[in-house]
């Protein structure tokens, strides 16, 4: 287990990379995408933990993510610039169903668009495995009870800008390998941000293994 030094609160959260690695799952929930994560990137803060890359998603296809995006639980996350022209090298993305809402303190925060990947060219592309969760942002006042922090570190430092509709915060998978977790399984667990947070809380030393 790894725990941090009393005091050390910045300093800590710049080590969470370093301790996902060393043990720790990243398994976000949709709110703490959208709301620890995409909201700082389109309000121009530092994200804490700073896990996720900026990526051009449609210049490469979804199997070479590895290497470039985070991964978690065979899941690839990354930011990407907003965009209707899905298409990469080798095929394009398609939403499916419709959008989901993203809620945070029982207000709508974003919302969750579902696109499956299809080897070719549109519209007679051949369909694979990869799915595609894509989040944008809402209205930039529907983060403000989940944010308050955050705007205040933003006014405080003479931050105006909010590029709410410029960029998405992509999950990306492949069904055939088992790394969807089922909605039952996804209740039980901790989030990344949790198993974080708790274990920095428990403990007084920093302690990695040799």
């Amino acid at each position: 287990m790894y725990g941090i030094k009393k005091g050390a609160k910045s300093k800590r959260l710049r080590h969470t990379h370093v301790i996902s690695k060393q043990g720790f799952r990243f398994f976000p929930s949709d709110e703490e995408l959208v709301v620890h994560f995409l909201y700082c990137k389109a309000a121009h803060l530092p994200c804490q933990p700073d896990i996720i890359p900026t990526l051009d998603l449609y210049h490469c296809d979804p199997w070479e993510l590895n290497g470039k995006a985070l991964q978690g639980d065979n899941k690839w996350y990354f930011f990407t610039r907003r965009t209707e022209h899905r298409v990469s090298a080798d095929g394009y993305w398609t939403p499916i169903g419709d959008d989901e809402p993203v809620t945070s303190r029982n207000a709508n925060v974003g919302l969750k668009k579902t696109l499956v990947y299809y080897m070719g060219e549109p519209p007679v592309g051949i369909k694979t495995n990869w799915i595609m969760h894509e989040y944008h942002l809402l209205d930039t006042n529907a983060c403000t009870s989940s944010s308050n922090s955050t705007r205040r570190s933003s006014k405080k430092s003479g931050q105006q800008r909010f590029d709410a509709n410029k960029w998405a915060i992509c999950r990306v998978f492949d069904t055939s390998s088992g790394s969807q977790t089922s909605l039952n399984d996804e209740g039980m667990e901790l989030s990344c941000l949790d198993e974080v947070f708790l274990s920095l809380d428990d403990y007084d030393e920093v302690s990695f293994p040799n």
